[in-house]
């Protein structure tokens, strides 16, 4: 296949190797090359399988808006956008494309949401916690883990309070913790990135999954198909 990766950043690189890795041809454009998705346009996307965005949240809104309106398939791993989510799943709809998106594209991190769905039913009254620390360079906070998290644990309970603390250190790929307590115990959910070739592998596999395809999914949704 032929994938294009909008990003040079450090998770749009270790995509690019991933990709190459897994016999896939890549063509990587930098925001540089790319404001306000001007090279974004039909005839460059036409040889495409699909897109994989690791930019900024302002600069993956306009780079959908240009590759699904031009019937794309595009993985979108760069969080801090969801306000514009339905404006985005009409016009995939609208257009034929394809998007798939998700605050986290490690398949650990699947786990831990699945995980923490059944501590919050298990413990209904129990007083939840999550903690996230990532790179200095990060611009959303909470990061948009966290909030799945948080989405996770008020699934069974919609009524529990869920605070998040965000931290900012260094070049920390990700460290998410959910912690349950009450009076007498303390229950942890740890999830550590050592790098970011695992949201890369995830990315990568979105990009194989969803190329042909159109409509719109969360990741979560189709993890459990690669």
């Amino acid at each position: 296949m032929l994938f294009l990766v909008l990003g040079r950043g450090k998770t749009g690189r270790v995509v690019a190797d991933v990709a190459a890795e897994h016999g896939h041809s890549v063509r990587v454009v930098g925001e540089e090359e790319n404001r306000n998705a001007m090279a974004l346009t039909a005839p460059f996307l036409a040889g495409y399988d699909a897109v994989i965005d690791f930019t900024t949240p302002e600069a993956a809104v306009a780079n959908m808006r240009a590759c699904l309106a031009n019937g794309a398939r595009m993985v979108v791993g760069t969080t801090g956008w969801y306000q514009h989510l339905d404006d985005m799943r009409l016009l995939a709809t609208r257009k034929n494309a394809g998007l798939l998106y998700g605050t986290n594209f490690s398949l650990g991190v699947q786990a831990v949401l699945r995980l923490a769905r059944e501590l919050a039913a298990s413990l209904p009254h129990y007083e939840f916690r999550i903690t996230e620390t990532h790179h200095a360079q990060k611009k959303d906070a909470p990061s948009g883990t966290a909030l799945s998290l948080k989405q996770a644990l008020q699934a069974c309970s919609p009524s529990l309070q869920v605070e998040i603390i965000s931290k900012r250190e260094g070049d920390v790929s990700g460290i998410h913790v959910v912690e349950a307590r009450s009076q007498n115990e303390m229950i942890e959910l740890k999830h550590e990135s050592f790098s970011r070739r695992a949201f890369a592998e995830g990315a990568v596999r979105a990009a194989e999954w969803i190329a042909g395809k159109t409509g719109v999914w969360d990741f979560s949704e189709i993890a459990n198909q690669l």
